[in-house]
This record gives structure tokens, C-alpha cells and sequence, in this order.
């Protein structure tokens, strides 16, 4: 077996830390790399780690355009990357790839502050890397003074309040990341609307055939090539809805399709269109139009 081809696991900072020959962290649950001071070990350019702590990436510059679909992306300054525990990362061969910033930081830093219980609602950890957030010059400059904020605390000796500071601004980090993103959203308005209307183009060719199942958020991102999560969030952000309520409200017009232009019973609409029972397909049904099917029907007599 070819060792290098799996990937290396490590469970702690600073054993990913000794690895890489960055230096030992300041603290044992949180450490932040700064590339124009500390060069990364090459030895192990082109391997994958898996990490069990969340990563932050921060890279200042970028060399040429970045490709987004059939478009680009907005700025070329700087942009940021995230990943949560788990997640395998791939140790680029590129040096430029290494302008700027690496926060690392553990759960159990968190776990025991209310950032601990919602970090999850950060959808962007969980996008692909093309989804990264991207950055005009004002916003690096502010993303700039905060991994500086946080370098200076961990340089800080230790007391009794570092760790609540140290997670305090995490926190701020993520919420003007979360600012940023929703930026990101609207200023590629055309780019997101085309990627509506390819979810849509989808969604109908599925229905146009009886259905074995309902489609899904997992498999309608799939096919988009873009991560669940991003496909929520972006559609949040445009549409108020989700991405599981988006695929719910094409269902339901094409119910009430069915319907009103053919014969079949509504159980055989329900059959169609991917359920399972008919009484689940009469619920949804009923959230989303205060009616039942029948009473739909009758409404068309």
C-alpha cells in the first residue's frame, strides 16, 4: 500500500503544529499562522491531512482571475476559506497560496460559550473550496485587523480572561464573515439567478417523469456542482426561502398542475410527484396552500 496516498490525521494543533514546522502554539487550543513570518515545511506539498479542529484561511492575494461557473469572481485582493473538524485539506505546492493568515482553533476552546452552540449556523464551513468568500480592499483591511487583534492576544500572556477574549473575537471574525458572504450575494445577483433558473430547469425535467422519490437538496446541489449549504444560504439570501423550501414550492405548483388539468386521483399525484404516502403528500400539501388537494380540486368544478 502506497502510505502516501492516505491521509495524515492529526487530533491536536500542536501536533500538526511540529509537522509542519510552524512553531509551537501560544496556546494549546488555538493557533494562528502568519506566512510573511513563519515558512511552512515543503516536505509535505501535495498530501492530504485530515484535521480534528476548525481551520480559517485568510490569504491576502491572488495571481490572475478566479474562475466561478461561467463568470469570475468579483475581487482578486484577498478572500477567506473555511473548514470545520474532519474535513480533509490538501496541502498546496504553490508558495503564493501561503500570503496571509491560518487560524486554527479546537471545539473545546468554544464549547463551553454561546459560540460553542451556534457556530454551526456558519453555513461557510461547510462549502467547497470554490465557494470561498472573496474580498473587496476595504473588507481585507478589516479581516486584516482581526487576525492582528488575535495575534496580539495569544502573544499576551495567559490570565484569566484570555480565553474569553480569544473567542470573543473568533465570534466577530465569523460575524463580519457572515456579513461578507451576504455581500458576496448580492453583488453576483446575475450569476446566482442563472444558477435559480439551471435548479429550476432541473427540478422540472424530474417532474416531467413519475418521480421514486422526492428530490433532494444533496442531489439538486449536485447536480448544481455547489455545496448544500452554499445553495441554501445563497437562496436565502435572495429568495427568503431555503433550498429544501424552494424544491417544496416547485412540487407543490406542480401538484397543483396535476391537479387541475388531469384525471388522476390524488393519491396517483402524490405517487408522481415521489411519495411515499399519500398522507404525506396531503400535509404538505396543506401547509403550503391552507387547503387540501380535494378542496383544491373541487375549487376547479
Amino acid at each position: 500500500m502506497n502510505t502516501k496516498s492516505q491521509p495524515i490525521i492529526y487530533k491536536s494543533i500542536s501536533e500538526l503544529s511540529r509537522q509542519l514546522g510552524m512553531p509551537e502554539p501560544l496556546h494549546p487550543l488555538i493557533a494562528l499562522v502568519k506566512y510573511d513570518i513563519t515558512q511552512l515545511s515543503r516536505d509535505y506539498a501535495g498530501r492530504s491531512f485530515l484535521i480534528n479542529f476548525y481551520k480559517v484561511s485568510f490569504k491576502k492575494n491572488f495571481r490572475g482571475q478566479v474562475k466561478y461557473g461561467q463568470g469570475y469572481y468579483d475581487f482578486e485582493e484577498g478572500g477567506l476559506a473555511f473548514l470545520a473538524p474532519n474535513q480533509l485539506v490538501t496541502m498546496s505546492a504553490d508558495k503564493q497560496a501561503y500570503e496571509g493568515y491560518t487560524l486554527y482553533f479546537h471545539a473545546d476552546l468554544i464549547r463551553n460559550y454561546p459560540l460553542g452552540k451556534t457556530i454551526h449556523q456558519y453555513g461557510f464551513f461547510t462549502y467547497a473550496v470554490n465557494e470561498a468568500l472573496f474580498l473587496s480592499q476595504k473588507e481585507k483591511n478589516v479581516m486584516t485587523s482581526l487576525f492582528d487583534s488575535i495575534a496580539a492576544e495569544l502573544e499576551t500572556n495567559i490570565d484569566a480572561f484570555s480565553q474569553d477574549v480569544i473567542v470573543s473575537q473568533i465570534d466577530l471574525l465569523l460575524n463580519y464573515s457572515n456579513r461578507f458572504y451576504n455581500r458576496q450575494f448580492l453583488t453576483r445577483k446575475v450569476i446566482h439567478h442563472d444558477l435559480i433558473s439551471q435548479m429550476d430547469t432541473y427540478l422540472a425535467g424530474r417532474f416531467a417523469e413519475p418521480l421514486s422519490s422526492i428530490p433532494t437538496v444533496l442531489e439538486v446541489a449536485r447536480h448544481l456542482q455547489v455545496s448544500p449549504r452554499y445553495l441554501t444560504d445563497m437562496l436565502r439570501s435572495l429568495t427568503g426561502q431555503s433550498a429544501q423550501q424552494h424544491i417544496h414550492n416547485r412540487l407543490i405548483e406542480e401538484a397543483k398542475l396535476m391537479l387541475s388539468t388531469t384525471r388522476l386521483r390524488v393519491a396517483e399525484v402524490a405517487y408522481r410527484l415521489g411519495f411515499g404516502h399519500p398522507q404525506s403528500f396531503n400535509k404538505l400539501f396543506k401547509s403550503q396552500t391552507n387547503t387540501s388537494p380535494s378542496e383544491f380540486r373541487q375549487s376547479f368544478n
